[in-house]
């Protein structure tokens, strides 16, 4: 049960790294580490929720629309 929960998490951040990875690449070796750290910052959520967009990507739904709350 160990095994399986950490092959789960191993994916689950892989996939995270290669939603990240993009972001990453245009920013390296152009903009400043803080700059750098608040693009990925800003891409975190989506890249987070990856197993959803997969998801929805596979049963041809859209995705839920964010609300700014507040």
């Amino acid at each position: 049960m160990r095994a399986f929960i950490a092959l789960v998490v191993i994916v689950y951040l892989v996939g995270v790294a290669i939603m990240l990875a993009p972001t990453v690449s245009t920013k390296w070796s152009t903009a400043t580490a803080s700059d750098l750290f608040g693009n990925v910052l800003l891409e975190l959520p989506r890249a987070l929720a990856w197993p959803v967009t997969i998801y929805h990507r596979m049963m041809d739904t859209p995705e839920p629309v964010k609300t700014n709350a507040g």
